[in-house]
């Protein structure tokens, strides 16, 4: 299915790794011009170069997004060979303190990276998109933000607050052709989760076999319709949609891709 993303140019925020890499490289994979991003220039290169390989149209943009100077050299590096039609938020960090050892400065650093690194981009890149009069913001979100757990609050809040300002913004960008949409992941599997998996295993006697592992965990953390972890592809071909002009009329909306964890209409 073509998507209809040729000669649309994206600026995914932390795509040099994880879930941004495979949003940024499906959406070169549609004919889309990219940007990657990263604070790491080496890894940035690399999927860029990964992308070339493959015939993909594709610039970098290095910068650390928690400061204003950082998102200034990334949106200047971004918009150096042309506008910019989409923006992924991606980019952000998790943190696993608990409501004892989790201080002040602890929600602070962590709304920062979280939260108003998302506004930075915003600021700096939709002005332009209005000039265009077509556009997507996309930015990622999760399950955590709509069910919170008694665990890491601070991380949890930044995920509802990103689905809050991404709501208003849409409205903000009434009748402007610009859109504001959250996809929201579930459980991803990546080598870092399955890392974690494996050191988990013994406690939670779930075996040595990582699929057998990976079925347990689900089952005892994170049950769901689908009986599994989801896949970064996954989520991205849920992004690539609502980055098309098939999902026009889709403004304000959290699309969930989660197997079905959260359980609410």
């Amino acid at each position: 299915m073509d998507l209809k993303l040729i000669g649309k140019r994206a600026l995914v925020t932390g795509s040099s790794s994880g879930l941004g890499e495979a949003i940024v490289k499906m959406l070169a994979a549609e004919g889309a011009s990219v940007v990657v991003h990263g604070r790491n220039e080496q890894r940035a290169t690399q999927v860029a170069a990964e992308i070339k390989a493959l015939g993909g149209t594709v610039d970098i943009a290095i910068g650390d997004l928690s400061t204003d100077e950082g998102a200034d050299a990334v949106a200047a590096a971004a918009l150096k060979a042309g506008t910019i039609d989409i923006l992924v938020n991606n980019a952000g960090s998790t943190a696993h303190q608990s409501w004892e050892n989790a201080t002040a400065a602890n929600w602070a650093d962590i709304y920062n990276i979280n939260v108003i690194a998302y506004v930075r981009m915003i600021q700096r890149l939709v002005p332009q998109m209005k000039t265009l009069g077509w556009g997507r913001i996309l930015h990622i979100g999760g399950g955590l933000g709509i069910q919170p757990i008694k665990e890491q609050p601070h991380y949890n809040a930044t995920l509802a607050a990103r689905h809050n300002l991404s709501v208003s913004l849409a409205r903000e960008l009434k009748e402007t052709g610009v859109t504001s949409n959250v996809v929201s992941p579930g459980a991803i599997i990546n080598p870092m989760v399955e890392d974690w998996l494996l050191n988990a295993a013994p406690k939670f006697g779930w075996g040595t076999n990582i699929e057998e592992i990976k079925y347990k965990a689900v089952q005892e953390l994170i049950p769901n319709d689908t009986g599994r972890f989801g896949l970064p592809e996954e989520v991205a071909g849920a992004v690539l949609y609502l980055c098309s002009p098939f999902a026009n009329y889709i403004s304000g909306a959290v699309l969930r891709v989660d197997g079905g964890t959260i359980r609410c209409l």
